[in-house]
């Protein structure tokens, strides 16, 4: 049993429990939830490890409540097992401070690299079934490949293999469960729609530890759940009346992102924690199956990866070789608060498409470019290059990037319990948003002197 400070007391089932017993499992003890969001938040100092456990047990929460509200779905003991478990494992495969691993190291490490973390999750699942001879528990479980199949397939969707790639073919993509168990794939990670448990743990659990207020309440969302036909397909719905409670939990979202996840000072932590990791690639290892592997290669070795965390700060922090002098340097800047100075941010045009990440370079090249020496001159201020400006662009969502995810979701009447319906904006309110992504241009100045400030903000 464990005492959660979201979610009270929780029992989970015994191989559940063998699975947290793990090297592979506590490594998430070292895993900040938040990554850089702990330096600008104070009580953001929770892990991925506790949010697994909470996501594990709202997982048995809403399928449960499923099974005890429609039996006839069939929904067996096994199935709630399997479904629990891809809520513990999910975020198996996170790397040194979550999201900035994934969403800024690998891509400048190994650029080209297609690699997400759910990819990882995967990975060390199975690396942890074998490393630990969990293999004869599952038997005694009843735990068959399918079922593991279906675990991994929650987690990171559709695998791809020869075995299946003739499923992959046909009208339904998955083979862990049939098309009549399709909506237990919309519990622990929903690819229609964007309202999982795992969102309504962290939205529960960040806003707690950050000190923001949640409008969103996932207990009454839980109160209306049915799963419904929708296009010959068994869908999770809920009702009509719900569907002001359902913008709320996104706009807490988009909230979420604006106060905290993407913070610019919390980005600018993580901008130079990942700078610091850079220039570390080449000349700090850890140890992996076969040997030494660098930092950006531990995800394709996970007896590596299982030891690489957000120790890594310290490891380079305390390190004494020459050849992590700038490396180290970075890290006690973060600790002295001398970040990169943000010096000013703004919106494109609304009509303007996404801007890509290979065009950050050319945006700080426009700005020094459209400085005139002479005026500088005449202000006795420095030249600035483009390397001492770093553009930082930011996209605000409510997770299907242009698209209203509530488009995707599916409502019943009171009356009409067996019929699922859309709820179209203007049916809820005209006060709703018209536009469901933005981007927001952020531009730092490497250089803390004063004349370079001056001349970076002119």
């Amino acid at each position: 049993v464990f005492n959660d400070p979201i979610h009270g007391h929780i029992e989970l089932h015994p191989l559940l429990i063998k699975i947290i017993d793990t090297p592979q499992f506590q490594r998430l003890r070292n895993i900040k939830q938040l990554g850089g969001c702990y330096f600008v938040f104070p009580g953001a100092s929770h892990n991925r490890f506790e949010h697994s456990i909470g996501v594990c047990h709202l997982a048995g929460e809403l399928v449960e409540t499923l099974r005890a509200r429609q039996p006839d779905l069939g929904i067996t003991d096994k199935d709630v097992l399997c479904v629990k478990m891809a809520g513990l494992c999910h975020d198996l495969g996170h790397g040194p401070f979550s999201h900035m691993f994934d969403g800024m190291f690998i891509p400048q490490a190994r650029p080209g690299y297609s690699w997400k973390h759910e990819d990882a999750s995967v990975a060390m699942f199975d690396h942890l079934l074998v490393e630990n001879d969990l293999e004869s528990l599952l038997d005694q479980y009843d735990i068959t490949v399918d079922d593991l199949v279906f675990v991994k397939e929650q987690i990171a969707g559709p695998i791809e293999s020869e075995q299946c790639s003739s499923q992959m073919k046909s009208d339904w993509p998955y083979t862990g469960r049939s098309i009549e168990k399709g909506f237990l794939y919309e519990i622990v990670a929903n690819k229609k729609n964007g309202i999982d448990v795992d969102k309504w743990d962290y939205f529960a659990r960040d806003c707690h530890h950050l000190g923001i207020m949640i409008n969103f309440d996932y207990r009454r969302f839980m109160k209306f759940v049915r799963v419904i036909p929708v296009n010959d397909r068994l869908q999770i719905c809920t009702r009509d009346k719900e569907v002001a409670n359902l913008y709320d939990m996104f706009h807490t979202r988009n909230t979420l992102h604006r106060r905290a996840y993407q913070h610019k000072t919390s980005n600018v932590v993580e901008m130079m924690i990942c700078e610091a990791m850079l220039k570390a690639e080449d000349h700090l290892t850890l140890a992996g199956e076969n040997g030494p592997v660098k930092i950006s290669h531990c995800i394709d070795d996970m007896y590596a990866y299982t030891n690489l965390t957000d120790h890594i700060f310290h490891q380079i922090l305390v390190s004494t070789s020459p050849k992590l002098k700038e490396s180290r340097e970075l890290l006690n800047n973060i600790l002295k608060r001398k970040l990169h100075k943000c010096i000013g941010q703004t919106q494109p045009a609304a009509w303007k498409s996404k801007i890509p990440k290979q065009e950050y370079k050319l945006i700080a090249n426009e700005i020094v470019e459209s400085l005139e020496p002479s005026v500088l001159a005449a202000s006795n201020l420095p030249t600035l290059s483009s390397d001492d400006l770093l553009v930082d662009v930011v996209t605000f969502d409510y997770g299907m990037r242009e698209q209203n995810p509530i488009d995707h979701v599916r409502f019943y009447l009171k009356h009409e319990p067996q019929k699922a319906q859309k709820v179209r904006k203007d049916q809820v309110s005209h006060m709703l948003p018209g536009r469901f992504t933005e981007q927001q241009v952020r531009v730092y100045c490497r250089k803390l002197d004063e004349p370079s400030l001056k001349a970076a903000w002119k």
